[in-house]
């Protein structure tokens, strides 16, 4: 695929080979119906161990990364109705994106069980920070996001006080001034050294 002397540089999106039992994605890369493609702009590497080759991408420069199926992102809730929130993707993992990118969360998408239970009013706010996971794209320009699993939700919020909410329940933040509750889809935020644990299990 390329060589030290004459490496192959890629640029976000860019689809790079087959994803199957010889190739797999590494760092850099994404894989999206059976290709591997590269998340940054930069130059290929393919390490090969026991007759699997795992495909890499530096970043010529780490602002360039995009999100990709499956990241784990953090956005701003910017618009709510009936069927979706609207958001601002910000982060990618600990990346600060340089560009912020548009993100929609469709009602189907908020939690696991008891979707046609779904109030989006109750789930999300504008200005609501969210940890989300990216799905594979729909539609040009509007990453797909979903919360789907505990740990991703809003993850900071503010009453009407102006004042943090406290999270009280999966379902429920609290203010900590007036005590009025507000509802809410709250992420389950894993401590690091709890979520390393269970990495190494």
């Amino acid at each position: 695929m390329s060589d030290k002397k004459h490496p192959l540089i890629c640029i976000p999106g860019q689809r790079l080979c087959l994803s199957n039992k010889i190739n797999v994605a590494g760092a850099g890369t994404y894989e999206e119906n059976g290709y591997i493609y590269s998340k940054l702009v930069g130059t290929v590497e393919v390490m090969i161990e026991q007759n699997v080759k795992t495909i890499l991408v530096h970043g010529i420069n780490k602002l360039s990364i995009i999100p990709a199926p499956g990241d784990l992102v953090t956005a701003v809730v910017t618009q709510v109705n009936q069927r979706f929130a609207k958001c601002i993707v910000k982060c990618i993992g600990d990346i600060i994106l340089a560009r912020s990118y548009r993100g929609i969360l469709r009602k189907e998408d908020v939690r696991a069980t008891e979707k046609d239970r779904v109030e989006m009013y109750k789930s999300f706010r504008p200005g609501d920070i969210i940890l989300a996971r990216v799905l594979p794209m729909t539609e040009a320009h509007v990453y797909s996001l979903s919360t789907a699993e505990n740990e991703l939700g809003v993850v900071l919020a503010q009453s009407e006080e102006g004042v943090s909410l406290i999270p009280i329940s999966w379902t429920e933040m609290q203010c900590p001034k007036t005590l009025a509750k507000e509802f809410r889809k709250v992420a389950k935020v894993v401590p690091e050294k709890d979520a390393l644990s269970h990495a190494d299990k």
